[in-house]
């Protein structure tokens, strides 16, 4: 079972829909025991840092998705990605889960528009099991104005927009993040989200 962590932030149904279509059981919750008994957790989001922080804090959900994070898979999903991280400066300076190392910062793309949206090829970083069996050319869906800054010991994919912008991250046990739509993403976000539902 994966739990969608549904805390008030974003693109819940999407993801949910596209793990129904894998066949991969799951369920939108926002209850602590379900999350705690569930196999792997996803952690969503659209929106900004702060007001995503604040709700989880609302809700009691930020000592549950650390404690989470040593005994299963966790995926975070675009602002579920940069909650991951340690701290934001988006509108303010806000702490994160903490989960990987780095910042998250506004997009530096000087002559490009931001937010940085539409289709960018992934290139290739750490190994990461969520991007096996990908096909050379894979391109993935981006919809963000912030970014992750500072991890590059836990890169795991990037594209470039004005340089390079770190698209996935991996701390090399238990904690994913993406900050692209994979369930928005086609054959290959159904693939990296097929692999999420096989490690355990």
């Amino acid at each position: 079972m994966i739990a969608i962590v549904d805390y008030g932030a974003g693109n819940i149904f999407s993801v949910k829909n596209a793990l129904d279509y894998l066949g991969l059981e799951n369920q939108l919750t926002d209850s602590i025991a379900e999350i705690e008994a569930a196999d792997e957790v996803i952690l969503p989001g659209v929106g900004a840092f702060p007001a995503a922080m604040k709700m989880l804090h609302a809700k009691g959900l930020v000592p549950v998705l650390k404690a989470q994070a040593q005994k299963k898979p966790l995926l975070g999903i675009c602002l579920g990605m940069q909650m991951l991280l340690e701290k934001s400066y988006e509108f303010e300076e806000c702490e994160g889960l903490g989960l990987i190392g780095g910042t998250v910062e506004k997009i530096d793309a000087p002559g490009l528009i931001i937010p940085h949206m539409g289709w960018n090829k992934l290139e290739m970083g750490i190994d990461c099991p969520l991007l096996k069996g990908l096909p050379e050319e894979a391109y993935v869906y981006f919809v963000h104005s912030f970014a992750a800054k500072n991890c590059d010991s836990s890169l795991a994919a990037w594209v470039e927009y004005g340089g390079k912008v770190p698209a996935m991250v991996y701390d090399g046990g238990n904690v994913f993040g993406a900050q692209f739509h994979p369930e928005k993403s086609g054959e290959v976000g159904l693939q990296i989200l097929k692999n999420f539902g096989g490690l355990v």
